[in-house]
């Protein structure tokens, strides 16, 4: 995921907020994004058994973890591997390049190994935000990393980049997806890249999120951001063709893009695409099942869009599981994108066939978690006066984004609030006994504090568990400032009783 709102309000401007279409039996076409970034991950093991038991065929990486990789082997499930972003430059060097695929493809991709399909050189590098700091480094890999597997005899796997919408939009004066272009400060490097893809048979890979459309603005039509047709009263019209979601604007945009380069047919494969259910109004269990109700209808209907109907596409949805330690500079929701919860466990019910037969997914197995123990406010403290620097704290270094405007466990009252964010460090540091104290202002319990709509967590038992408390030191989930006035509010109350 990218981490800049800038760039995805360029492309939210010109109504190209989307996600990706879809053709083929959704079973055959559907992915899975699985992200590591967790205080406590789940095994891969676990997560693996996970994938078969709901036949998911995909996934798509953001390394080349051994351990994850290990845990593929044998199962002939569709993998893509990553290079980090930070590693492009090191990649410009092609003997470089030829011991990472050598290290992190050859070892693996062998019959009754990992079916290693695709290699993703970096992830969305050209955001607009990043300022054209992977520019000059992406090309260069890409084309040592392909380079390399044909070299290894390994040219059946692809080597492509990730790229976010931002790259690509229409002019604001004619704002419809024949209109589409590459962005103007990387249209010769797009052009060179298309190219590179093309002559190797290797697909353009984008990342579509309609969500952010309605995350960015208060003006966006709800319903342009999802797939009920009839809904729309303001459909966007481009010469004859009728545009009734963002989705298939967004896309065609793509198409007509690659086609003023000379590659309107080039596949294209969307990398990442999915809704969020927590950290802000819109980011809601409802709307995401709304949301892949359409989209994987539309996958096993073999729907496609205007300008590509009927097409086979490769979809893989953002993402499997939460992730709590996410970047939150985007938004807090970036923590919630999985259809899973952190521990593997379903959200809603959802039919990724598209069949419309909504069941819960098959659930994690073998899951162990820390004691049923949790971290509450003490009712009984005598000395209030540091409690907003202790809330505070354990937001800085807990993941309290459930707490924020229009998330599940925004209506609490304040000593609500102070418990959920206790009980967030609490987990994280593995229910260590002083891990529930800040200075007499908490006490552990073994009655569940949660209510109706808000989930006290107990984390899951993880022997690569790490302490977030010694890996993050800039600001909270909520960003400082929300999160002292959060504190105040709490230290509010108890001068006023």
């Amino acid at each position: 995921m990218a981490v800049s709102l800038a760039a995805r309000g360029a492309w939210l401007c010109v109504l190209l907020a989307v996600v990706a279409a879809a053709a083929v039996p959704a079973a055959e076409a559907l992915g899975m994004n699985w992200g590591t970034q967790a205080t406590h991950p789940l095994a891969p093991k676990i997560v693996v058994q996970m994938l078969k038991d709901n036949g998911i065929k995909k996934v798509k990486l953001f390394d080349a973890d051994q351990g994850t990789l290990n845990a593929l082997a044998g199962t002939d499930i569709e993998v893509m591997v990553a290079i980090p972003n930070v590693l492009l430059d090191v990649m410009t060097d092609y003997d470089t390049a030829r011991d990472w695929v050598r290290h992190n493809v050859s070892r693996y991709h062998f019959d009754g190994g990992v079916k290693i399909k695709y290699v993703a050189v970096g992830n969305e590098p050209f955001l607009a935000s990043y300022n054209g700091t992977f520019d000059k480094v992406t090309f260069p890999a890409l084309q040592n990393i392909q380079n390399a597997l044909n070299d290894a005899g390994l040219s059946d796997v692809k080597a492509t980049v990730p790229l976010n919408a931002d790259v690509y939009n229409s002019p604001t004066d004619n704002p419809v997806p024949s209109a589409g272009r590459f962005r103007k400060d990387i249209t010769d490097l797009m052009t060179q890249m298309v190219q590179f893809l093309a002559n190797n048979s290797a697909p353009f890979t984008v990342n579509i999120y309609p969500y952010l459309s309605l995350y960015l603005s208060d003006d966006f039509p709800v319903d342009f951001a999802f797939f009920d047709e009839g809904a729309i009263a303001a459909p966007v019209l481009d010469n004859g063709v009728t545009y009734t979601n963002v989705f298939d604007a967004n896309f065609d945009t793509l198409v007509s893009s690659l086609k003023a380069v000379g590659h309107g047919d080039l596949p294209i494969v969307i990398g990442e695409v999915g809704w969020p259910t927590d950290g802000d109004k819109h980011a809601t269990a409802v709307y995401a099942q709304r949301f892949y109700n359409g989209l994987l209808s539309r996958l096993a209907a073999h729907k496609g869009t205007p300008l590509r109907p009927n097409q086979y596409m490769e979809v893989y949805l953002f993402g499997l599981l939460d992730e709590d330690v996410k970047s939150v500079a985007p938004g807090a929701f970036e923590r919630h994108w999985g259809i899973l919860r952190f521990d593997g466990q379903p959200k809603f019910p959802i039919d990724l066939t598209g069949q419309g037969q909504n069941t819960m997914l098959v659930p994690a197995k073998d899951v162990e978690y820390l004691p049923r123990t949790w971290c509450v406010y003490n009712s009984n403290a005598k000395d209030t006066s540091k409690l907003a620097e202790n809330v505070n704290f354990a937001c800085t270094f807990a993941d309290c984004t459930a707490l924020g405007y229009g998330s599940t466990c925004a209506g609490m009252d304040a000593i609500g609030n102070a418990s959920y964010a206790f009980n967030a460090y609490f987990q994280v540091q593995n229910q260590r006994d002083e891990a529930c104290d800040f200075q007499a202002l908490a006490v552990p319990t073994q009655t569940d504090p949660s209510t109706a709509t808000c989930n006290f967590t107990i984390q899951i038992a993880a022997a690569s568990s790490t302490s977030a408390g010694h890996r993050r030191t800039g600001p909270g989930p909520l960003g400082a400032a929300a999160l002292l006035a959060l504190a105040l509010l709490v230290q509010l109350l108890f001068m006023l009783q």
